[in-house]
């Protein structure tokens, strides 16, 4: 089987190449590319691979838009460490979808699928829906109860938001946390993406709120906050390369 990964993680891209091997030793990875446009040129100039196992987000943008600007004519996995894709990634017929970290067993369900199903099948759906898809408007402000009190909260107001016992809280600059209704999945995408970043699965932070960032292990990064927060901050190691890239202002 010949198998097209699309992944900007340098770590995840060695795990899947040696998973895939490890399953199945006569495994091609025909090539790792870890961009939208890299994936649109490669699919463009090269034979359909037997599968290719997609990346949600990117150094560009989601992977969806590939679909967009290229006819995916092979069957397609999506792998990411995020669940809130997985109604999209199935508008467009994807094989499956699995959710990092990544487990053999799960992989190789997948790929006996892949081979049991032997079909492309039809990836326009996406492109179409994508097109109409409203453009994206940060949240101006946040209106939030707690008790018999309202209170307007300005998003320079915000150091971060975390969750606690599957509660979300957003934390102010002056370190007072107030109660939100929304999940950490539903603010990531109102909030502007220039300003805010998720961390992991507990935290979402604002840039001015980072005090200090400090090595934690292997290409993962502690944060400091300010007003501090009581856990470990760390980043992710699925979201290391895209928050780096993030500081950078890319």
């Amino acid at each position: 089987m010949n198998v097209l990964i699309i992944e900007d993680e340098a770590a995840a891209v060695t795990r899947l190449r040696k998973m895939l091997v490890e399953i199945d030793p006569t495994t091609q990875v025909v090539a790792d590319v870890p961009t939208i446009r890299q994936a649109v040129e490669w699919i463009k100039n090269n034979p359909a691979p037997d599968l290719a196992l997609f990346d949600v987000q990117l150094a560009d943008g989601e992977s969806f838009a590939i679909f967009q600007q290229v006819e995916v004519d092979f069957p397609v996995i999506f792998i990411t460490a995020f669940d809130e894709y997985a109604i999209k990634a199935f508008r467009v017929n994807a094989l499956d979808y699995l959710l990092k970290p990544l487990k053999k067993a799960e992989l190789i369900e997948a790929l006996a699928r892949v081979k049991k199903v032997g079909v492309v099948r039809d990836h326009a759906p996406l492109a179409i829906r994508s097109a109409t898809e409203p453009p994206f408007v940060p949240i101006k402000r946040f209106l939030i109860r707690y008790g018999d009190h309202f209170k307007v909260i300005e998003p320079d107001q915000i150091a971060y938001i975390h969750s606690l016992q599957k509660n979300t809280f957003l934390r102010t600059k002056e370190g007072r946390d107030l109660p939100l209704d929304d999940s950490l999945d539903k603010l990531e995408r109102q909030l502007d993406p220039a300003r805010f970043i998720r961390l992991n699965r507990q935290l979402i932070v604002e840039l001015k709120s980072i005090k200090e960032l400090l090595a934690y292990s292997k290409s993962r990064v502690k944060v400091v906050l300010d007003p501090p927060y009581g856990e470990d901050a760390v980043v992710s190691s699925e979201r290391s390369a895209q928050f780096k890239r993030w500081l950078a202002g890319e």
